[in-house]
Formats: structure tokens, C-alpha cells, sequence
């Protein structure tokens, strides 16, 4: 469990928190802190009326409710999106609309999803060659049909 500093905005007042719908949810359902027409094509970063505190060492990735993209092509843009640890400003989520209405956002409506993940650092090393495997530089596509 991480423990997540969260400020509740202005525009934000009276809002749920984001919360797990059910004991085996993986992602907190987070609600649209605004009302709009996404029109067929159309992308908006929908407000959320909240900011966040995520501990060092995790992010939180913003993810698409399964509903939404099945009955109406409601998706999230750079899925799943990252907040990073030192990001203090509003959590918005990128909506797009490929369905083929337009689409209202409600107020106080679930849009998408948040996933606290852990985050594992890396550093890059340059080398002359790669190790060789089976499948090389295939790519792709290249192991399926």
C-alpha cells in the first residue's frame, strides 16, 4: 500500500475521491471535475479538481475505463499516461473521442482510472555489440502470424 497526499481544488468541492469500486479492483475510478461535449475526434484534458503527492520512488498511470472505450470509443490518449513523482499541479485526463457521436462528460462522472506503480530506475550503458537471441532483431509482429 502507498500512501498518496492528495489536495482537493476549488472546482473540485464535492467531489468523490478516487476509489476502488470493488475489493479486487486494481484502479481507483477517478470522475470528471467538469462538464463538456467531446465531439467525434475530439480530445480534451478533462479536469479532475485535484492534485497529488505520489512518493518517491512510485508514479500513478492514468488508464481507460473499459466501459466507456466499449459502448462509446471513449478512450485516454498516451495510455496509460504517467504522473510522475514530482509533479504537484491538477491530474487531468487526456479523453478522446473515436466513437462515432459526440459525447458529453458529466460532472462528477467516472472517466478513467489511476494505478500506483512502483517505478525501477535504469541507467544505459553504450557497447560495441548485443547480446544474441532466438529472435534477434525481429520485430513487429515478427512472432506472430
Amino acid at each position: 500500500m502507498v500512501d498518496i497526499k492528495l489536495k482537493r481544488l476549488p472546482h473540485g468541492d464535492g467531489l468523490p475521491l478516487p476509489s476502488y469500486a470493488s475489493a479486487g479492483a486494481a484502479g481507483l475510478d477517478v470522475v470528471a471535475a467538469e462538464t463538456l461535449t467531446l465531439a467525434v475526434g475530439a480530445r480534451h484534458a478533462v479536469a479532475t479538481g485535484f492534485a497529488i503527492a505520489i512518493p518517491d520512488g512510485f508514479e500513478v498511470q492514468v488508464r481507460p475505463r473499459s466501459g466507456l472505450a466499449l459502448k462509446h470509443g471513449i478512450t485516454c490518449l498516451n495510455t496509460p499516461g504517467t504522473i510522475d513523482s514530482d509533479y504537484r499541479g491538477e491530474v487531468k485526463v487526456i479523453l478522446a473521442n473515436l466513437g462515432k457521436e459526440p459525447f458529453e462528460i458529466v460532472r462528477g462522472e467516472r472517466i478513467a482510472q489511476l494505478v500506483p506503480a512502483p517505478v525501477q530506475r535504469a541507467t544505459f550503458s553504450e557497447v560495441d555489440s548485443l547480446g544474441e537471441t532466438d529472435r534477434g532483431a525481429g520485430g513487429f509482429g515478427s512472432t506472430g502470424r
